[in-house]
Formats: C-alpha cells, sequence, structure tokens
C-alpha cells in the first residue's frame, strides 16, 4: 500500500507563500504600533514582495512540482516551471512597484486609508496572484483566482466614506462574483465528464468523452474560461472597469491593471492549452471574436472620452486598458490554429511583460500629478514639461510605447510579434482588425503626448515626487528604456516553449 503522506517543495511554493506570510506578520503588527510609526508598514510590504521575487532566483534552473497524485508525477497541484516563474516576477515585480506608489498615496491620504488593512489585503491578493500560474489542477485554480479577488474588492471600496469608491466596489464584487459562479458551473460540468481536476488528466480524458456527454463538454469548456475573461477585462465582461479604476485608490487601479490581468490571461493560457487543446475548435474562435470585440470597444471607448467634460486620464487609462487586452487575447486565440501553440502564448507573454513595465511607468506619473490636481482629468497635463520636465518625458516616452511607436521600441516589437502570430495562425482578418485599432489609439495616446509640451494655461507649476514614487518611476523609466534598446530581453520568450 503505498503511502499518502507527501514531502512538500517548499522552495517551489517560497514566493506566494512568503507575500502571504508577510501580509499576516503586517496585520499583526498594526495592532501593536502607533499612529506616528504606521509608516513602517509599508516598507516592511514593500521589503516582503522584494523578497519574495528574489526567491524566483533558486527556481530558474529547472521544473520543480509538489503536491502530486502519488505514483503520477505528471499530475500536480503546484508546478514551477518556467511559465510559472515568468508570471510570477510580472506578478510580484508590479505588486512592488505598486507598494511603493501606496506608500506614497498612504501618506497623502493622512490616515483616510486604514494602513495595516491595506497592505494586508494587498498582500495577500498578490499572494494568490502568484499561487495561480503554479495551479495545475481546477480547484487551486479557482482558489487563488478568489484569493487574488477578494481582497481587492476591498481595497477597491477601502477609502472611508467616498460613495464613489464604495460604488465602484459593489459593481466589481458583483460582477466577479456573477462570472466566479459560472466558471465553477463550468468545472463541475468538466469533472462531471472527465472524473478529474487535475489539467494533464482532463486533457487526455475530455478526448474520449462519450458522445452523449460531448455537449456538457464543450459547454463546461466555455463556462470554465468565464471567470478568467471577467479578469483580463474581456468584452463583453468589461463595464466594471472604468467606474472600478476612477473609484478606487490610484495604486490599486494599477494593480488591478497589471497584475489583475496576469491572473485572468496566466489562468486563461492554462485551461486552454494545458487542460482543453482537442478543443481548440471551440475556445479558439470565441477568443478570436473576444479579441477583436475587446480590443475595439476599448479603444472607441478611449477615444470617446474626448467627448466628456471631465476627461479623466485614469478613465482614459482604464479603456486604453481594455484595448489593451483585446491585443493580448490575439495569440491565445492563435494557439488554437497553430501548429506551434507554445511560440503563440510566448507571444502573449511577451507582450505581457512589455505592458506591465510601461503602463505602471503611466500611472506613476499619473499619481505624481495627482498630488497636486486630485481630479487628474487630461487637461491637468497641459505643460507638464514646462513644470517638471523628466516627469513629462518619461510620460512621453511611456504613451508612445502603448501606442508602438518610436522611441518606444518595446512596444513596437511587441505589437509586431502579437500580428505575427495572428498571420501565422491563419488569422488574417484578426490580423486587419488589430491593424485598424492600433491607428485609431495612435489619436489618444499621441494626443495626450502633445498636451504635455504645450505652453501651459497659467502658471507651470511643479510636482514635486516623494522618494518611493521617484523610485517607481525611475524603476519603469530604465526598464522601459533597457527593453526598447534590447527588445530581445523580453521577446526571447515568444520564441521558447514555456510548458
Amino acid at each position: 500500500m503505498s503511502s499518502l503522506v507527501q514531502s512538500v517543495d517548499w522552495l517551489a511554493i517560497a514566493p506566494p507563500t512568503l507575500a502571504a506570510v508577510v501580509g499576516l506578520v503586517v496585520l499583526v503588527t498594526d495592532l501593536f504600533i502607533g499612529d506616528a510609526r504606521k509608516a513602517v508598514l509599508g516598507w516592511m510590504s514593500v521589503a516582503g514582495l522584494a523578497a519574495s521575487a528574489l526567491l524566483l532566483l533558486p527556481l530558474r534552473d529547472g521544473d520543480r512540482a509538489t503536491f502530486c497524485l502519488t505514483g503520477e508525477a505528471s499530475s500536480c497541484s503546484y508546478v514551477a516551471d518556467r511559465f510559472t516563474l515568468v508570471i510570477q516576477l510580472l506578478v510580484l515585480g508590479g505588486a512592488l512597484l505598486v507598494a511603493l506608489l501606496s506608500v506614497t498615496a498612504l501618506k497623502d491620504a493622512d490616515r483616510e486609508l486604514p494602513e495595516g488593512e491595506y497592505w494586508f489585503l494587498l498582500l495577500s491578493s498578490a499572494a494568490g496572484a502568484a499561487l495561480l500560474p503554479a495551479s495545475r489542477d481546477l480547484a487551486t485554480l479557482i482558489v487563488a483566482l478568489e484569493v487574488a479577488s477578494l481582497p481587492a474588492f476591498a481595497l477597491v471600496g477601502i477609502k472611508r466614506g467616498d460613495k464613489k469608491s464604495s460604488e465602484a466596489a459593489l459593481k466589481f464584487f458583483l460582477s466577479s462574483v456573477t462570472a466566479t459562479a459560472v466558471s465553477l458551473m463550468g468545472v463541475s460540468f468538466v469533472y462531471a465528464t472527465t472524473g478529474t481536476l487535475y489539467l494533464t488528466q482532463i486533457a487526455d480524458r475530455i478526448q474520449h468523452v462519450d458522445g452523449q456527454f460531448h455537449t456538457l463538454a464543450q459547454t463546461g469548456v466555455v463556462l470554465t474560461l468565464v471567470g478568467f475573461a471577467f479578469k483580463t477585462a474581456a468584452v463583453p465582461f468589461h463595464f466594471w472597469v472604468p467606474d472600478t479604476y476612477v473609484g478606487a485608490p490610484l495604486p490599486i487601479a494599477a494593480y488591478l491593471s497589471v497584475v489583475g490581468k496576469a491572473v485572468g490571461f496566466s489562468g486563461l493560457i492554462l485551461v486552454t492549452v494545458v487542460a482543453f487543446p482537442s478543443y481548440a475548435d471551440v475556445w479558439g474562435p470565441a477568443l478570436a471574436a473576444l479579441a477583436a470585440l475587446t480590443m475595439t470597444v476599448g479603444n472607441v471607448g478611449a477615444l470617446r472620452q474626448r467627448s466628456t467634460r471631465a476627461y479623466s486620464a485614469v478613465r482614459l487609462l482604464a479603456w486604453s486598458s481594455v484595448g489593451q487586452a483585446g491585443y493580448l487575447l490575439v495569440p491565445i486565440a492563435a494557439a488554437a490554429y497553430s501548429k506551434n501553440a507554445e511560440n503563440a502564448i510566448g507571444s502573449t507573454v511577451a507582450y505581457a511583460l512589455m505592458y506591465a513595465a510601461v503602463n505602471l511607468g503611466a500611472f506613476a506619473v499619473a499619481a505624481l500629478v495627482a498630488r497636486k490636481s486630485p481630479l487628474n482629468r487630461i487637461s491637468d497635463y497641459r505643460g507638464l514639461y514646462t513644470g517638471s520636465p523628466l516627469s513629462a518625458l518619461v510620460l512621453g516616452f511611456f504613451l508612445l510605447c502603448l501606442a508602438g511607436l518610436p522611441p518606444g521600441i518595446i512596444g513596437l516589437f511587441a505589437k509586431v510579434t502579437v500580428f505575427s502570430a495572428a498571420v501565422d495562425a491563419g488569422l488574417g482578418w484578426l490580423a486587419v482588425v488589430m491593424a485598424v485599432n492600433v491607428v485609431i489609439a495612435l489619436f489618444y495616446y499621441l494626443q495626450w503626448t502633445t498636451l504635455l509640451f504645450r505652453a501651459p494655461e497659467g502658471e507651470p507649476g511643479t510636482h514635486p515626487a516623494p522618494v518611493p514614487l521617484t523610485a517607481a518611476i525611475a524603476l519603469t523609466a530604465v526598464l522601459g528604456v533597457v527593453l526598447s534598446g534590447a527588445p530581445q530581453l523580453i521577446l526571447r520568450f515568444s520564441e521558447t516553449v514555456l510548458f
């Protein structure tokens, strides 16, 4: 009789585990320190996220797995392979930059935000987000998705007495819970037809489902994707994004735009390419249609913001993030039609890494402007170069990266990689839709960029940046410049087998 006792690979699970442990330590520490020393909680959180990211280094040499079925090494609940480590780097690195933004935001809020609860929720969500790409069974995937999501609901509504924040949190919560319920129904259908929750076993068994259960299996595949499509803000699951980003504290909007998307896209990749490759004829067309709709609705929504009186920079970034999600969906859809699905998935990973760096940078500069202009309207950026030349140059560079124009070379190369994935998969129509949307996006990105260098309407004001905010802007700027000079550092992921 084989033993049911397993040995746990603690090094493999160390990155998300450390983030969760530091979150608990911060919450307990908050009970024993006075208001004057609350700032130490932020630096503890920053240190914890940095240490979690550093723990990825010992794992880079080979695949590790734990919580496996006895006698079946290929059926494990937690796998630290190359794909896992890249997404965990994106998640923990993104959370670290958000933490730097949050240190300044919490200080400026003057105790309007409860610091202990804020840091605990942020670290808890980051731990769940880091767990998800390593999950290799549907139960762990759903649990990781909820661990990443539930603290995010509270973070969106954490502003005391702010009706806009409470409304945004409620809308985010209700729509997310509905999407999760649909996904759980899909998981139950998949389990009913295959008798297992392990992704590798599902991939094998779902090919041999009895004919009478074929429709049930197809329905399960589609419904399972819904929860992850919601997290990516894919149309029609995007309606929560603009109000949520505007109502949330600005660092949390940045967190949702990058880490939240990483959670959704890594989940989509795992359930499609790993669990349901034999049902590519079902999820492939569905994701291709979602990609076309998402990029179009997102870019048109961003374009329409010009006609509103309160032309909000954060709302524009929210619609922009929806459009960017459409580009990220293209290679996943292409994987259904491509002979080399790993290369197509690599294009999504490469684009996600580029997007994370420059989008967090744009939010960091927005946080700097918001310190002087809390409404954060686009008009508040007019003449930014006159008062803060470095900030204006950096934001202009980030916007050009998102638009895919020089000198934002990394943005251009990432878009070409995604475009090539669609063409190579025979999705010429999707490549055309993407090309049209890139042109549409140029208008609002360039309009914002030119506004930075126009003459200010009044006296030019300076925007002094605290050290944590300066560090976040500097890190993202250096990363963007280095990657534009050596794009192969990221683009090689599109040529490497990730699974």
